[in-house]
């Protein structure tokens, strides 16, 4: 099956500071790029492969040490206590697109190819990309591009969809690509459908909710010492990652306990982001806003 190819992977993986005797967990679990590097690396240990997509199911290593949850992975804490796993020594996150998912035109996820408006990560849900275009009030819909896509013309990008949609019922992506033409600049036309399909993309799997979680749980499932490692591709992931990280909350702010000293939960290995180099990129173009964050646990 078609996955990317793994992003940052020696980064990634030299950030997990591996000890061949420890657990991990691999929460995007794909093509399992970064688990077979892991797992590389361990002895006695033992890695757990999450992912929500059954699909990834068909890249499991055949390796003792591994383990695979189909999951998602917010409920991180609930599945590890489930396998009665208390706590790991490391957490992995590539919250990227796999090219498994974007270059499948029946999945939505781009609009470089027609079908159905989809976007489901889990293809067990019944939340699409559709409910939302047609389903959504314009409050709504205004909120969710402008929150996850910051598009300067979102007032004008919901008027024609609610226009649109009062006439015939929008299904597939050539039908939102016709009705948005008119908001769809001359100039920069790939990068401004990028925003509105990522903004899609988001609501529909609850992507920022989803990471808020698996953050909040990190906290409880790692060891003191245990590294937290996630790679973002865009602003909003970033800086609720760099935000967690630094100060414990996603507002960016740092909180006192009550004898007045500030609690921090992590410590940063890299104060700026560790970004892919040209040659990476030039590889693998899909790696090139890539955003890799790495933190270890100070306490329990």
């Amino acid at each position: 099956m078609d996955y990317h190819k793994p992003v940052l992977l020696s980064e990634t993986i030299n950030g997990l500071h591996i000890n061949p005797s420890g657990t991990y967990v691999d929460t995007t679990f794909g093509g399992g790029g970064h688990s077979r590097e892991i797992l590389a690396r361990l002895k006695n240990g033992r890695l757990i492969g999450m992912d929500q997509d059954l699909s990834a199911s068909s890249n499991i290593p055949e390796d003792t040490k591994f383990l695979f949850i189909h999951g998602n992975f917010r409920f991180i804490r609930n599945y590890l206590r489930y396998h009665r796993i208390v706590k790991v020594d490391g957490i992995l996150a590539d919250l990227g697109m796999s090219s498994h998912h974007i270059d499948n035109a029946n999945r939505g996820f781009s609009f470089r190819y027609d079908g159905n408006l989809d976007m489901r990560m889990n293809s067990y849900s019944l939340f699409t990309a559709e409910k939302i275009v047609n389903e959504y009030a314009a409050n709504d819909l205004l909120k969710v591009f402008r929150s996850y896509g910051e598009l300067v013309n979102s007032h004008k990008l919901v008027k024609a969809i609610v226009e649109y949609r009062a006439d015939c019922r929008i299904t597939r992506i050539s039908q939102l690509l016709d009705a948005i033409s008119a908001c769809i600049p001359s100039k920069g036309r790939s990068k401004y459908l990028a925003k509105v399909f990522q903004s899609l993309r988001i609501e529909v799997n609850r992507e920022i909710v989803n990471l808020k979680e698996l953050l909040t749980h990190s906290v409880q499932v790692l060891k003191p010492g245990g590294r937290l490692v996630i790679i973002s591709y865009h602003s909003i992931e970033d800086r609720m990652v760099k935000n967690f990280i630094r100060y414990g909350n996603f507002e960016g702010e740092l909180h006192k306990d009550i004898y007045g000293n500030y609690k921090l939960l992590y410590k940063s290995i890299n104060k700026k982001p560790i970004v892919p180099s040209e040659t990476e990129i030039r590889v693998n173009n899909r790696a090139r806003s890539a955003r890799l964050r790495i933190a270890e646990k100070t306490t329990d």
